[in-house]
């Protein structure tokens, strides 16, 4: 995951310092060949802190290439990239704050999510709002969300609600629902001591999509953001409010972009992934 940006400017830098940070080869564990406890990519504690040193590594790059964005919004974990993007904290800070947050939400256990395509909006909230134990997770368009809660009432509502398609995703709790309590009050604690700067690009964040650049509103939201769901069918749709004609997806995949494409079909779409999508 990490090949496309090791010939970025401060690769290097960037991977020890995370690294050190972990107390594990974060490069290595990108490349698959770390041995021993915690060497899986896909253990979110990995997951997470690769996603923010790639991701920052192509913001700085991006700003060092003189482009500025109009707003920066990032999906769940995103949002902390969007953060560092706006220059609401550095990237020692963002990191400590990534580590801190996979830790949380790889120690919160006892629930399931649950994709779901295809579906009438009407019946989906309805059978959400009878259902004890289950909320909408990530609202990510018109035809998918991701539902979170107990495995008994996302499979309840799964099973009762008419749709293309559901898929049951490999995840350790029900992340963005109310039963993360625990860990966002953690999580809470951490960010109190951590200054945020207010923002020189306005931000969209997950738990209001509505622009803002005020460091302690910023602050706040985010605070909010493990126990309420990502509103990202409504951040695409403040896209289009705001006049904005180009989307840049920045980090690996294109799920984002593919989202956009298909909610917001008025929207030039765009990937920088690595070295080669900045000229480098």
């Amino acid at each position: 995951m990490a090949e496309a940006v090791l010939a970025l400017p401060g690769a290097s830098d960037r991977f020890d310092q995370a690294s050190a940070l972990l107390g594990r080869d974060l490069l290595a564990i990108c490349a698959g060949t770390a041995t021993g406890a915690l060497a899986d990519l896909n253990d979110t504690r990995n997951t997470q802190p690769a996603l923010f040193v790639i991701e920052s590594l192509l913001v700085d790059n991006l700003h060092a290439q003189g482009r500025r964005p109009s707003l920066v919004a990032g999906h769940s974990l995103g949002e902390l990239v969007a953060l560092y993007a706006a220059g609401v904290f550095d990237a020692d800070t963002g990191l400590r704050l990534m580590r801190r947050r996979s830790e949380l939400m790889a120690a919160a256990g006892g629930g399931a999510m649950a994709a779901v395509m295809g579906f009438e909006r009407a019946q989906l909230e309805a059978l959400v709002a009878a259902t004890e134990g289950v909320v909408i997770a990530n609202d990510n368009s018109d035809a998918q969300v991701v539902l979170s809660g107990t495995p008994d009432a996302v499979a309840a509502v799964s099973a009762a609600l008419s749709c293309k398609r559901t898929v049951p995703l490999a995840v350790s709790g029900a992340f963005h629902s109310p039963f993360m309590a625990e860990a966002a009050e953690a999580f809470a604690a951490e960010l109190e001591a951590v200054p945020f700067a207010d923002a020189a690009i306005p931000v969209l964040s997950n738990t209001d999509p509505t622009p803002e650049t005020a460091g302690a509103a910023l602050k706040q939201r985010l605070r909010q953001q493990m126990v309420q769901g990502v509103r990202w069918r409504e951040t695409m749709a403040r896209l289009a409010s705001e006049g904005i004609d180009t989307a840049v997806e920045i980090g690996p995949g294109t799920v984002l972009s593919g989202l956009i494409k298909r909610g917001c079909p008025g929207l030039t779409t765009a990937q920088i992934a690595g070295a080669a999508d900045l000229g480098l």
